[in-house]
């Protein structure tokens, strides 16, 4: 394919243009250093001029937010350009204050934001403000404290005896203190001493002990131990791999994102847990991304033990932490106090400066594209970044998505392979159950484990082996319906099948999440003959612990897994072989290192595969690859069983012999048809409302504006129903556009939305290589 022809350029190839022009617009405003600055209202997007106050002149940057004064009250704005005249300088009013002792945005990442809305036609306003963790924006600088008590004046034996007689707390609170090193802090006395607060009052009084305020950091992992660990020999591959980074460590300018595709096993973290060291040593830091499924407390166990020394310098950003936590944890990266930074999709945005490298693990992860505008995908603005950052962009994958992949056969990307797994560990045996032959053995037709599999479970349990079991689908029965009339029970505000949940005794809707109790009778024809089929990982457990009731089994799931720190124990139990058997979704799919695991179960592989998504195979292969890769990682060899009503399907039979090769050659020749990516961009328009009629009107409205001045190089499908009809009580209506080029598109698009009116009642909404077409 010849990057010269528009119908090669994939999803990825316009970050490098845009970078460009982005890297050189604001120079000479960010350098500029005078009494006037631009702002943007956070509320409007309106900017306006102010002056800054002679005693603000060494507060305020570029990237601080600030309170200025608008019509009679303040409102809060960020500072994005420092001039040095304005137009309207005779009616400026000066900035009431400074929020936060330091700008909160760099001046890189306020690049970022324009270059985040500019390509996926969005506000800067609302940019910047999801890069704002919501703990950090609406209260800034609102760290715990406590006071530090240290020794004082010394006491001799006869006089401590004395103060035991007369004043046995204070005597307890000073014998306490010298058993930690003459000092602890006030909440510690406190747990020991219930009145320890008047008792310091009196000591510090005499002079016994003295007292002053400190930060206390609520840290995720205060309670956890790290053995340090030492670098691991690198095998032929990963030596050259690592050899390539280290390349484009000292040339970083010139240096292409680099895609590291290695098989399950291979040692990609190892690569980038040594590139790591070696950025550290030249006093530069590090961002990796890593899957929000995937950010486990072993992930993070390995970086903090590898960096045992300044663990205290890895600051963690992902959804699972507290308010408190995450507003600390962002701080500590603000303050310059992080050396390495680890998260998910939103550590992007993270204000750690002086980067060296960027990574991004599991590169085809779907959960690093937002969801919510701005619709932003992490791993392109982790491309992004680096480039304005000046430092190497490394992507790692067993199963790289296509865009990647294409991007590295043209040469846009370095692309690094390791074919072999470490230590000469052999790939699992992947075996193929066909369920249509399974179902003809049962009385019913129905069966969760196939024959097969329960033999290979058995066999792990006689051998004290451990077993995973995959199933992407949550919940008891995945219906419920009349055996009557077939009507099946569904949720009133979206057009899904209700999920039962046997633990609650509730039918829940995974869309919107209501929640009932089953019905006794059918609410089409009132007959009482209600069935309910189906099965989820609820149900999977039930039955896998009646054929095993001996076996040591736990669930993951967000069902199952709610409370703070219960994944994280259930994990350690699991790798300290406490358990047998561990039953979950795509939680365990991934990311999870477990020497012990050689049998890995898939129990139904068709769920995603008749999407009605062009991306359906693609992902089925990627989850399925990645599963069987928990198997074998130890020193005993690995087996797969992957259970299937379609064992046909490329996808399938592709991941069966681990073929990555083959799976994107035969599915880049279909998406060349389309085209689909990465031959093409796809813009997903969507129109969602109460009322059907308006929201499908609205969007045939847009769709004849659009397609006047259409750019030459887009083509427009025809308005119909999402996939998903109805979610939230709402109708939902989309067009998809293809385009080779986003640039006049997105600008097409911008002047047709601004000289549109919706309803009131209508919600429009758009996204920009949209990963999903549901």
């Amino acid at each position: 394919m010849s990057s010269a022809d528009p119908q090669t350029v994939p999803a990825q190839s316009f970050l490098f243009e845009m970078t460009g022009e982005l890297s050189d617009a604001n120079t000479a405003q960010t350098t500029t250093h005078n009494s006037i600055v631009r702002v943007m209202l956070e509320e409007t997007s309106l900017e306006l001029d102010y002056l800054i106050p002679e005693n603000l002149t060494h507060r305020i940057k570029l990237g601080s937010r600030v309170h200025v004064p608008l019509q009679g009250r303040k409102a809060v704005a960020i500072v994005l350009q420092l001039l040095s005249e304005s137009p309207h300088l005779k009616k400026l009013r000066p900035i009431s204050d400074a929020i936060g002792s330091k700008a909160m945005f760099t001046e890189n990442l306020l690049k970022l934001a324009q270059w985040i809305a500019a390509y996926y036609l969005c506000p800067v306003r609302q940019v910047l403000r999801t890069m704002l963790p919501e703990a950090v924006r609406n209260k800034p600088e609102s760290f715990l404290s406590d006071s530090h008590i240290s020794l004082g004046q010394t006491l001799n034996c006869e006089e401590i005896e004395k103060l035991s007689r007369s004043a046995p707390i204070q005597a307890r609170i000073i014998e306490l203190l010298r058993e930690h090193g003459g000092e602890a802090t006030l909440s510690f006395l406190r747990q020991h001493l219930p009145r320890a607060t008047q008792v310091i009052h009196i000591l510090a009084k005499k002079g016994l002990v003295t007292r002053s305020e400190i930060r206390v950091e609520r840290d995720p992992f205060a309670d956890e131990e790290f053995l340090p660990s030492a670098p691991l020999t690198l095998t032929e591959e990963q030596s050259a791999a690592f050899a390539h980074v280290l390349q484009s460590l000292e040339n970083p300018t010139l240096a292409k994102p680099m895609l590291l595709h290695g098989v399950t096993g291979s040692g990609k973290t190892e690569v980038y847990l040594q590139a790591i060291g070696r950025v550290l040593e030249k006093g530069k830091t590090a961002l990796v991304l890593v899957p929000e499924i995937s950010l486990t407390p072993q992930t993070i166990e390995r970086f903090k033990c590898r960096f045992a020394e300044r663990k205290q310098r890895i600051a963690v950003l992902h959804s699972h932490l507290s308010d408190g936590e995450r507003h600390d944890e962002w701080y500590k990266i603000h303050e310059g106090r992080a050396d390495i930074v680890i998260g998910a999709r939103s550590a992007i945005f993270a204000p750690l400066e002086n980067i060296g490298i960027i990574i991004v693990d599991e590169e085809h992860e779907p959960s690093y594209k937002q969801e919510e505008a701005p619709r932003y995908h992490a791993r392109d603005l982790a491309v992004v970044r680096a480039k304005l950052e000046g430092c190497p962009c490394l992507l790692g994958s067993a199963t790289p998505c296509l865009e990647t992949y294409v991007n590295s056969c043209e040469g846009k990307y370095d692309r690094l392979v390791l074919t072999k797994r470490t230590d000469g560990k052999s790939m699992p045996l992947i075996r193929i159950v066909d369920m249509r032959l399974e179902k003809r053995k049962t009385k019913d037709g129905f069966s969760i484990l196939s024959e097969k599999l329960r033999l290979a479970i058995q066999q792990r349990l006689d051998r004290q082996e451990q077993t995973i079991l995959f199933l992407n689908r949550r919940g008891f029965n995945t219906a419920l319906s009349c055996m009557e009339c077939g009507a099946v029970c569904k949720c009133i505000e979206c057009a899904v099948s209700l999920t039962y949940h046997k633990k609650d005794h509730r039918l829940v809707c995974h869309v919107c999440g209501m929640r009932r109790l089953p019905p006794k009778k059918c609410e089409a024809c009132g007959d009482p003959s209600i069935l309910f089929a189906g099965y989820g990982t609820e149900r999977a457990e039930e039955s896998i612990r009646t054929v095993f009731p001996t076996a040591r089994i736990a669930r993951v799931d967000t069902d199952s897994m709610q409370k703070k720190n219960q994944l994280r124990d259930t994990l350690k139990a699991f790798r300290s072989q406490k358990l047998d058997l561990l039953i979950g979704t795509q939680m365990i799919a991934k990311g999870l290192d477990f020497p012990n695991v050689t049998l890995v179960g898939v129990l139904n592989a068709d769920l995603a595969l008749n999407l009605p998504d062009f991306r359906a195979a693609e992902r089925t292969f990627q989850l399925l690859t990645q599963v069987a890769g928990r198997s074998g990682r130890g020193e005993r060899k690995g087996e797969v069983y992957i259970q299937t009503y379609n064992p046909h399907s490329p996808a399938i039979q592709f991941a069966r012999h681990a073929d990555y090769q083959g799976y994107a050659e035969q599915e880049l020749e279909h998406r060349k048809h389309g085209p689909y990516p990465p031959y093409t961009h796809v813009i997903l328009m969507g129109c969602r409302g109460k009322v059907a009629n308006h929201a499908e009107f609205t969007l045939q409205t847009f769709a004849n504006r659009l397609q006047s001045d259409l750019p030459e190089t887009a083509q427009m499908g025809e308005v119909c129903p999402s996939p998903l009809e109805k979610a939230h009580g709402q109708f939902r209506f989309q067009l998809l556009l293809r385009t080779s080029k986003v640039r006049p598109l997105v600008a097409h698009l911008q002047g047709v939305l601004a000289n549109m009116t919706l309803p009131e009642d209508v919600i429009m909404t758009w996204d920009v290589d949209a990963l999903s077409l549901l």
